[in-house]
């Protein structure tokens, strides 16, 4: 065989090993029943580098898992006393349809009902948060449970892991699970003192290659909760972080959290212990066993309708997605959004300019300079298109703005974890409480306005061809980020 014959016969292989790549890979994404353009995208980009998009795809491509949901815990918290059905039924029977609607989709899409809290304090900015969860935790008699994305051992985090740790000592039982990426400063020796007084810590996904068959980086939780004795609960943006907090930095992070009292917080104790089951395949006991039923009190009703929604990959309804996507369809007077990380999906765009189109007072509030000019960028490309449909948008440009919140007209406010973009509604593990009647949005509709004195119009803008290129550029990795 001469050198010509031999040089056409690795072409033919080559070819042939080229076209075997791509039809497995073909296979193998268009099973996974994505939208077209993400699988399109996936097999046109990954066709470019053969052999090397096998492990692209196996590490950061999209996967559906599978997290248990705990029947018999989901019973036990499901247990209200009469008088909280009562409540509930009553604010349902009293509420606009489309409120009744709107509850009844967050029960459908995760499954955890509408309930009921005799507190909803709005907490704003870090210093507040932090000082309203140390309370709680130093009063804690029984168990105190924590879950966070970022839990930073600086300042606050050493200050609340000295709290724990007292507690510990006190015989009260603590619950850390933080996200290993997002907590990956934590190191054992920051921790050891927690460990030595008989606290629980967990890792949720641990990243180190070889944890798991296949792994899950692109997969975190992303919920901030916090449970005292099961009465007292906390979620929002705020992470633990000195970033958070302007007593320790002058440019902190602005970020609001919600404080709640009462039977909803039941369910984001019933998230908690789902995640933590699923991070160390511990399950809790039978529904008469007394732990749990210390973890899961009967607690007073209240007259404040509350839902906690909660969202991931582990479910392919996007319950978060769909009832913000919802509840903005439904706004006849306004809609405020403040979001740090604006990149929405086509659904989230249609019913942001269909609202603003039908007279709707919309408002998007995102910060002037995010901590990703990737994000930043993506946002931008989509003003005009807003501004056009008369979205009205402002830049906050005091300090990042990190708050993730959303009112719609005069009886629903949302407040939680997730941002307003495709990370947060699929990829993420995200908590929101959606607190129904004036009680919340009437807070949120204070602080949304206080905001805007730090705020600046965004107005209509041709920016240069560059610019542009880099928006329209961001916009594409739109379902990345």
């Amino acid at each position: 065989m001469n050198l010509p014959e031999l040089s056409d016969a690795w072409k033919t292989g080559l070819s042939l090993a080229w076209t075997f790549y791509i039809a497995v890979l073909s296979v193998w994404i268009v099973l996974q029943k994505r939208t077209p353009v993400a699988t399109l995208g996936w097999i046109l980009s990954l066709s470019a580098l053969p052999y090397v998009g096998f492990g692209i795809y196996y590490f950061f491509g999209p996967q559906r898992l599978r997290k248990q949901r705990l029947k018999r815990l989901r019973t036990r918290a499901s247990a209200h006393n009469a008088r909280d059905i009562s409540l509930i039924r009553s604010a349902a029977r009293e509420a606009p349809p489309a409120l009744q609607q709107l509850a009844a989709l967050g029960a459908a899409s995760c499954g955890l009902p509408l309930s009921s809290a005799t507190a909803a304090d709005l907490l704003s900015g870090g210093a507040a948060t932090f000082d309203a969860i140390l309370a709680a935790v130093d009063a804690a008699q029984h168990h105190i449970h924590l879950e966070y994305y970022i839990y930073e051992p600086d300042g606050i985090g050493t200050r609340l892991r000295d709290s724990l740790v007292a507690r510990a000592r006190a015989g009260v039982q603590v619950r850390l699970l933080i996200d290993a990426l997002g907590s990956k400063r934590v190191g054992r020796r920051f921790l050891a003192p927690l460990r030595e007084a008989g606290a629980q810590i967990a890792l949720f996904h641990d990243s180190r290659i070889g944890r798991r068959l296949r792994p899950v980086i692109n997969y975190r939780t992303h919920r901030k909760i916090v449970v005292c004795d099961g009465c007292v609960g906390f979620t929002g943006g705020v992470n633990i972080t000195d970033e958070e907090d302007r007593r320790a930095r002058a440019d902190a992070y602005h970020d609001v959290h919600l404080r709640l009292e009462g039977a909803a917080v039941r369910w984001l104790q019933t998230t908690f212990l789902e995640d933590w089951a699923y991070a160390t395949g511990e399950r809790p006991r039978g529904a008469g066993d007394e732990q749990l039923g210390r973890m899961l009190p009967t607690l007073e009703a209240g007259r404040i309708p509350v839902q906690i929604v909660s969202s991931g990959p582990d479910t392919p309804l996007e319950p978060i997605h769909r009832l913000q996507v919802a509840a903005i369809h439904g706004a006849t007077q306004r809609c405020w959004l403040t979001t740090p990380y604006f990149v929405p999906t086509e659904a989230a765009l249609l019913a942001l300019t269909s609202a603003a189109l039908r007279g709707v007072d919309v408002r998007v509030l995102v910060p002037a300079r995010s901590d990703s000019r990737v994000v930043s960028a993506a946002a931008r490309s989509y003003f005009s298109e807003l501004i056009s449909a008369g979205v009205k948008i402002w830049e906050y440009r005091e300090r990042m703005l990190h708050s993730k919140t959303l009112v719609v007209d005069e009886h629903c406010a949302m407040i939680g974890t997730a941002n307003f973009d495709q990370r947060s509604f699929s990829l993420n593990f995200e908590v929101m409480a959606v607190v129904y009647g004036p009680t919340l949005a009437e807070a949120l509709a204070a602080q949304f306005e206080a905001d805007l004195q730090h705020a600046s119009p965004v107005r209509r803008r041709r920016p240069r061809f560059v610019a542009r290129l880099g928006e329209a550029g961001a916009r594409l990795l739109s379902p990345l980020l």
